[in-house]
């Protein structure tokens, strides 16, 4: 190549760029609420289908009230006749106190009344136990949501015999409303980011809205909030766990679903070059830097992007520094450069490159 030949140059200049770095991440409901029973006995209605949207005190299943109902009035005539024991005793106890103070009786005699008619009163309060219990048996045969949500799928149907220490859930309500991401970032990039914002708690409240992209590859249309940052690093993983919580107002996501959060991060006064001005040799990248009309290699290190058009150049070049910015890949070192243009970098940067990538190596 000859000093004829000339080349489109960038001076290298601060401006300021937005990264966007991705997470893999894991979707549940607000909560996720195992439905089982209270009570023991066979299932004789199922009130609800899979993957249908239920309201809270909602009926969910009917379990077997026969031996429930029986047990009930068992235990409502047991009340009745401990109130009738209570009133004798109680009639007795008064009867006693008015021939006590004619000197009728011993006071051995009254006293024995007395206690009588606190033991009719004990039995009473145990009988209304029994019936309370009974009558909380009886309502727990009908198995209501505790909460909004989605059903999910039910193992057990009508017929089968269930009870408190069944293996699986008679099903699972899945509040939806709103959805809790959960992901992990590394312990350097938790103290970039603590670095960025001061404390944890100035991440959370200041930190921009964050996307979510879903399984297929799209973004989904509402934007989420950090609401928790992990105060304890996993000594397993070496990560720390952060939870998010996006709108579902459409039932788009799904508990147990899997994507990637994408955290925007805002660079202030860096220096950004297009990729076309770099090449790699052994995994290094370089740029052709212009000194004195000649073309002069550089080793440089850069924030690699996924889909982007540009580095962010971290060491290597300087502000004010002319680079080669097409075709660095056929240069050679010492070739004679003539310059088409020379540009500045935050002029020449497509709008759309102000959005990139931050590849997690």
């Amino acid at each position: 190549m000859t000093g004829g030949n000339q080349y489109n140059l960038y001076t290298v200049s601060p401006t300021d760029r937005t990264i966007e770095s991705n997470y893999s991440a894991t979707i549940r409901g607000r909560q996720d609420i195992e439905i089982y029973p209270q009570v023991s006995g066979t299932l004789t209605k199922l009130c609800v289908q899979e993957g249908e949207r239920v309201k809270q005190g909602q009926t969910l299943f009917i379990i077997d009230q026969v031996p429930y109902i029986a047990a009930l009035q068992t235990a409502d005539a047991n009340v009745e006749a401990a109130e009738a024991s209570y009133a004798t005793a109680e009639l007795t106890y008064k009867s006693r106190q008015e021939l006590y103070k004619e000197n009728v009786i011993s006071e051995f005699d009254l006293t024995t009344a007395k206690n009588s008619m606190l033991s009719a009163k004990a039995q009473l309060a145990q009988a209304k136990a029994q019936q309370l219990n009974a009558k909380n048996n009886l309502s727990y045969t009908v198995v209501k949501s505790p909460s909004d949500g989605v059903a999910g799928t039910l193992p057990y149907r009508v017929g089968a015999l269930v009870g408190p220490s069944i293996p699986q859930p008679l099903t699972t309500i899945s509040d939806n409303s709103d959805m809790y991401v959960y992901f992990s970032m590394t312990e350097n990039q938790l103290l970039s980011l603590l670095r960025q914002y001061g404390t944890k708690e100035a991440a959370l409240k200041q930190m921009p809205a964050i996307k979510l992209q879903l399984n297929d590859g799209s973004l989904y249309g509402e934007s989420g909030k950090i609401e928790t940052i992990s105060g304890v690093i996993d000594m397993n993983t070496g990560t720390v766990s952060l939870r998010a919580v996006f709108p579902n107002k459409q039932g788009l996501l799904h508990s147990g679903g899997s994507g990637n959060v994408i955290i925007p991060t805002t660079r202030e006064a860096c220096l950004v070059i297009p990729q076309t001005a770099t090449f790699e040799i052994q995994d290094k990248v370089y740029a052709y830097k212009v000194v004195e009309g000649k073309a002069k290699s550089t080793i440089i290190e850069v924030t690699r992007v996924n889909g982007g058009q540009e580095y962010i150049v971290e060491n290597g070049l300087q502000a004010g520094d002319v680079i080669v910015a097409e075709g660095a890949g056929i240069l050679r070192e010492g070739t004679e450069v003539t310059p088409k243009t020379t540009t500045q970098t935050p002029a020449a940067a497509p709008a759309a490159a102000n959005q990139l990538k931050e590849d997690k190596q």
